[in-house]
């Protein structure tokens, strides 16, 4: 076994969300070899064709991924995967109490070596690319949703896709968003929140309603605000100095201050460094592929790992 590849403890708990060998007739490569040639590449951002031989031939990886990217096999995993390890350690998911997420988003460059097209002023295209659920702009961690361009957009870091994500107590991604790198956090957060679905071992619906969102001043419009009291989620973000002085300036009419716990802030560096062990994988710290759905299903690999190895 080489270094980073699965164990026997992480392959069992993976391999019955796989499908099976020789489903669609004729021989299929082992899928153990081809995870770890998948998480070989995410883990060093290698070339597919660099390769190195004890995967097998690099088609047969790529390839791979790129199905199990469009089917949403690796979206599945990692949604089953939050489940059955969410109710371990402090912060267990199966409780009402105690759990707190934190939102928040973090811009990908995007590797413009080769001949990839660049998207429009806009960032978006049409994806064409057939599967199960098409190209994805979110994950929960992972799953379907609608189809999108290619999450390419101009930004002060260049030409950037933007991961906003939201996160658990113990550092782990709970639900996934794409976005062009020039689209602002504050819109997202509705996107995010609502791929919340974390199944439960016994009977009974997923759980998608946390404690408490802890969250940037990015994130402290009225509209999220009524949006977190609606659903009954308590919140603590910040609120910016203008918003401050705005509602000053109209007196009574202005409404009353938010309400912010310095305290329950603190929590929020998890979110952070969520995002810092996402890009501890350098195919997600820089996105070298050029179709959005399958630059998701790296993410969703990498957030898989993250949880099989919590």
């Amino acid at each position: 076994m080489g270094r980073g590849d699965l164990t026997n403890a992480e392959w069992d708990r993976l391999e019955s969300f796989l499908p099976r060998l020789g489903a669609r007739g004729g021989r299929w490569s082992d899928h153990r070899r081809v995870i770890n040639g998948v998480l070989y590449r995410v883990r060093t951002g290698v070339q597919w064709r660099d390769l190195p031989e004890r995967f097998g031939p690099w088609e047969t990886v790529y390839k791979r991924h790129r199905r199990w990217s469009a089917d949403g096999y690796l979206a599945d995993a990692a949604v089953e995967g939050a489940g059955r390890r969410g109710r371990r350690g402090p912060d267990r998911l199966g409780r009402l109490g105690g759990l707190h997420r934190g939102a928040c988003s973090s811009a990908c460059r995007r590797c413009e070596e080769g001949t990839a097209r660049r998207s429009s002023s806009k960032g978006d295209r049409p994806a064409d690319e057939p599967g199960r659920s098409g190209a994805s702009e979110t994950a929960r961690p992972a799953g379907g949703g609608g189809q999108i361009g290619e999450c390419l957009g101009r930004s002060r870091g260049g030409f950037t896709t933007k991961i906003h994500l939201a996160a658990d107590g113990r550092c782990r991604p709970l639900a996934l968003l794409l976005t062009p790198g020039h689209y602002g956090d504050g819109p997202q957060l509705r996107s995010v929140l609502e791929q919340v679905s974390v199944p439960r071992l016994g009977v009974g619906r997923p759980r998608t309603r946390p404690n408490r969102v802890l969250a940037d001043k990015a994130y402290t419009s009225r509209e999220n605000r009524r949006y977190l009291r609606r659903r009954g989620i308590a919140h603590t973000i910040p609120e910016r100095l203008d918003q401050r002085r705005h509602r000053h300036d109209r007196g009574s009419r202005g409404g009353r201050p938010t309400g912010f716990d310095r305290e329950h802030y603190k929590k929020r560096n998890t979110v952070e460094r969520a995002i810092n062990r996402l890009k501890g994988f350098r195919a997600v710290a820089t996105r070298y592929e050029k179709r959005a759905y399958i630059y998701l299903g790296t993410v969703t690999l990498a957030t898989l790992i993250i949880w099989l190895r919590t």
